[in-house]
């Protein structure tokens, strides 16, 4: 049988080099001068791919058919009885490459009541599916980028190969069940000189999920119901760092520059071993013990200052307190602007210079400490200009907020000791920058859920300013 496979890959490698021949000849025929290049191109790229895969098939070909014997033996794990396998028969089937199908002849073993064995897809270490694995790994690169849909057109057009998307995503929810335990088995070193600072980052991000196409379609919704429910996501990063020493005003200069570039004399310690992830299945208090233990591994003797940043809510600032000992509690400074500008907006035109000049001048007073001062400042606008309704409203729930939040808004002795203010890896992944390779928001609300969520439901995930200290 290794005979009459060597022959045959003999006879794939004579094809190739005849589709190769084939090719050349083209390439310079009188033929092809007749052409554009970008029909030279597309047809290049189609014969190339073809030479590829004949190769491919001479080489598979010349592996021969995995046969072992007239039988095969097995003691399976925590038994002591022997599976015999006495029947074999050749067995072919058919694998998607990246340079197109191909066909793979091997031996089955096989015995009653047993699930048949292939020595050959063991060797040859093939997948379970007709896609190769490097299919499915462009494929998953390309989804978790965007929608499935696009994800698929992408392969399409690069490798020519057409998938399904029940097929896709079930490509994807399997290459993500493995997530959760690759991150508790694998080893961490973190090197001698990592920096002093572990930081932690949890936000929430909702996540629309889509109905079946199967469900019933309501042509008009009650008062209230929304066509598409939210679950919540749980986003969590950790990384060390050293510290990164600013001045408020240093802050504001970055949060109102007009360029993108960073700093120009000044340059910033990065995160270090940096671990971003996110769940659609877990509770925030699972979550939040996942983002201790992930601290704890890289630092079991809590020797360096751990610090966790969030957002206002209460709920997530109370399991955090619960679950942590020994913290510092920063509120992300990124909420605590984006409720200012909802403030400035109260007196101001949305995108006026006025609203611009009422934020940054409050922003400041927040990173020098004086968070009191700006609450009783917005408390007294309230009055003094006899506010009413939805605007008052509006001034004084933030004013309410900030109050609450002030022991966790002591940005200038932050600033001092060279603390992260905003939550970087998270706000990165949430909210909705224009980043040229998209982002988790992007992702999320572009693909939708899908009604229901796998197993592992673990999203693996990838900076606003520098001077921000932000982990980008």
């Amino acid at each position: 049988m290794r005979t009459a496979s060597n022959l045959t890959a003999l006879e794939h490698i004579g094809s190739a080099r005849n589709a190769f021949a084939d090719l050349e000849h083209w390439l310079y025929s009188h033929t092809s001068t007749t052409h554009k290049l970008h029909s030279i191109e597309v047809e290049q790229e189609r014969r190339g791919r073809e030479v590829l895969r004949l190769m491919l098939q001479a080489h598979i070909d010349s592996r021969g058919d995995g046969c072992v014997g007239d039988g095969l033996v097995v003691n399976p794990q925590g038994s002591s009885e022997e599976i015999v396998y006495r029947h074999k028969r050749l067995r072919s089937r058919r694998l998607i490459t990246v340079f197109g199908p191909v066909s793979i002849r091997r031996m089955e073993y096989s015995s009653r009541g047993q699930h048949s064995l292939y020595p050959l897809d063991a060797v040859l270490g093939l997948p379970a599916r007709s896609y190769s694995y490097e299919i499915q790994r462009r494929l998953v690169k390309a989804a978790v980028k965007g929608p499935f849909d696009e994800a698929i057109e992408e392969l399409a057009d690069a490798l020519g190969v057409n998938l399904s998307k029940r097929t896709a995503e079930q490509i994807v929810a399997d290459a993500s069940v493995d997530f959760d335990s690759f991150y508790r088995e694998r080893s961490l070193r973190l090197a001698p000189d990592s920096g002093p600072l572990l930081i932690a980052s949890v936000d929430g991000k909702g996540v629309p999920m889509v109905k079946s196409a199967g469900g019933e379609r309501k042509v008009r919704l009650a008062r209230g119901e929304k066509r598409n429910k939210k679950r919540m996501s749980t986003v969590g990063a950790v990384f060390t760092q050293k510290p990164n020493i600013r001045t408020p005003e240093a802050v504001v200069e970055s949060l109102f520059a007009e360029s993108s570039k960073p700093h120009p004399t000044k340059r910033y310690h990065r995160p270090e071993q940096k671990r971003v992830w996110a769940s659609l299945l877990l509770s925030k208090d699972a979550f939040i013990a996942q983002v201790q233990a992930e601290m704890r591994r890289r630092d079991p003797q809590h020797q360096k200052t751990w610090i966790v940043v969030t957002d206002g809510e209460r709920a997530l600032q109370r399991k955090v307190a619960a679950t942590f000992q020994r913290i510092e509690l920063v509120l992300d400074l990124l909420h605590v602007l984006e409720k200012l500008w909802a403030v400035s907006y109260v007196f101001h035109p949305e995108g006026s210079p006025e609203a611009r000049e009422f934020v940054k001048e409050r922003i400041l007073r927040i990173l020098r400490g004086e968070v009191s001062q700006v609450v009783k400042g917005l408390r007294q606008m309230a009055t003094k200009r006899k506010l009413k309704g939805q605007r008052r409203a509006t001034v004084l729930a933030v004013a309410a907020y900030y109050y609450r939040n002030r022991a966790r808004m002591r940005y200038d002795s932050y600033l001092r000791e060279g603390y992260p203010i905003a939550s970087g890896s998270v706000e990165g992944a949430c909210k909705n920058r224009q980043r040229q390779d998209g982002t988790f928001r992007d992702a999320l609300d572009l693909t939708h859920g899908r009604g229901s969520v796998t197993a592992a439901g673990s999203l693996p995930l990838g900076a606003f300013r520098a001077v921000l200290a932000l982990p980008c």
